[in-house]
């Protein structure tokens, strides 16, 4: 029986990756619909390879575009009530969200009242409510899916284990472009060097992210509610190969790990056909090439950006949604040229610094505080 997918993010990179693990099992993944943002050609491409019920493109203005490319193609709806209204389709069995940024929130929340299973690849979901969204996946019944390789991998060591047995969790990072550079340097990295990832292909936010290790920041918080683990038991181990995706140790000494050549398709395939695996030939991993596995502490001194995501975690409420949102703003600015690549964390730093937490806070008190720390880091920047 195929699993029919609402795919959130269609044209970016995730959701490219997910459409070839589409194509790669025909017999077992319908795509019932697709959403992107901008990018009209793409999308037109893809409803005419594989024939959704309904698209959504981000700006109404562009449904005219996108029509005249699909002169009988499926209903176009737009906007975030676009958005919710693919989250919510009555035929899909699951939604992947592979939106950049906050976006992905509200269509996650009406995907989980809707009955239907998440798959996230937008981990800033998790930052800003992580515990609205799993209490909300809990009173409905349904299953929140990791498809970051990070979590993937812990998902799939954990195999349903309790919290209790384990003793932590240790989230790989690369290091990112600029894990051997001289912090002397680190004023003079441009946005070119930035976005040269040593081991994957994402899209800017994410390769910024991952370049300042914010990237795994924003993981550790978002493992921290997907497997109901406390942050100080949240540990990060750079693994510049990136073959070992992470790790869970158990509390009898015990480590167990999840290996492959880095390809984005098998998490994601992992999460779409899951509980089951299905043959795949796309990720061929050669032990005799890799050679050799290494691994090194972070740095904190040169990459605060984990320090400031522990803070957040640690102390919650509002904070990590202060965190998230600050960085964003940070990180265009920066693609902008408008700052540095430092300050790009102190941007973080500062805003973390000046917002008043919130305990416990609903989802309105969240994205309150969202949009404060944007117009605050907006205003730093130009100031």
């Amino acid at each position: 029986m195929k699993k029919k997918v609402v795919l959130l993010g269609s044209t970016g990179s995730i959701g490219t990756s997910a459409i070839k693990v589409a194509e790669d099992l025909p017999d077992c993944i319908e795509l019932v619909a697709l959403a992107a943002g901008a990018n009209v050609n793409l999308l037109a491409e893809q409803t005419l390879a594989h024939h959704p019920l309904v698209i959504s493109i981000q700006d109404p203005a562009r449904i005219p575009q996108l029509s005249a490319l699909l002169p009988s193609g499926p209903r176009i709806v737009s906007g975030e009530a676009g958005l919710i209204e693919l989250a919510t389709l009555p035929e899909a069995d699951i939604v992947l969200i592979a939106i950049v940024g906050t976006a992905g929130l509200q269509p996650a929340l009406a995907a989980i009242r809707a009955g239907k299973d998440i798959a996230i690849a937008s981990k800033e979901i998790l930052v800003m409510a992580g515990e609205i969204v799993m209490n909300e996946a809990r009173k409905y019944g349904v299953k929140v899916l990791a498809v970051d390789s990070e979590h993937s991998a812990i998902f799939q060591c954990l195999d349903g284990k309790p919290p209790s047995s384990v003793k932590c969790i240790r989230l790989t990072a690369s290091g990112g472009p600029f894990r051997q550079t001289p912090f002397q340097e680190f004023e003079q990295i441009t946005v070119e060097r930035a976005l040269k990832h040593p081991s994957w292909v994402m899209g800017r936010k994410i390769t910024i992210d991952s370049a300042t290790l914010f990237n795994k920041g924003l993981e550790m918080i978002e493992a921290r509610w997907l497997f109901d683990i406390e942050m100080p038991r949240v540990q990060v181990t750079v693994h510049p190969q990136s073959v070992i995706h992470s790790m869970v140790e158990f509390v009898d000494g015990s480590i167990l790990a999840q290996l492959s050549t880095p390809d984005m398709c098998l998490p994601i395939q992992y999460a779409l056909t899951y509980p089951e695996r299905k043959v795949s030939h796309r990720v061929q991993t050669d032990f005799s090439k890799i050679g050799t596995l290494t691994f090194e502490e972070p740095d904190t001194d040169r990459f605060r950006s984990l320090l400031l995501a522990r803070e957040a975690g640690n102390r919650g409420g509002t904070l990590p949604a202060v965190l998230n949102a600050a960085n964003e703003v940070a990180v265009d600015a920066f693609c902008d040229r408008k700052i540095t690549f430092l300050q790009i964390t102190e941007t973080v730093r500062q805003v973390m610094k000046m917002h008043e937490v919130i305990d416990q806070p609903n989802l309105d008190q969240i994205l309150a505080a969202d949009l404060w720390a944007r117009k605050t880091a907006q205003a730093m920047r130009r100031g």
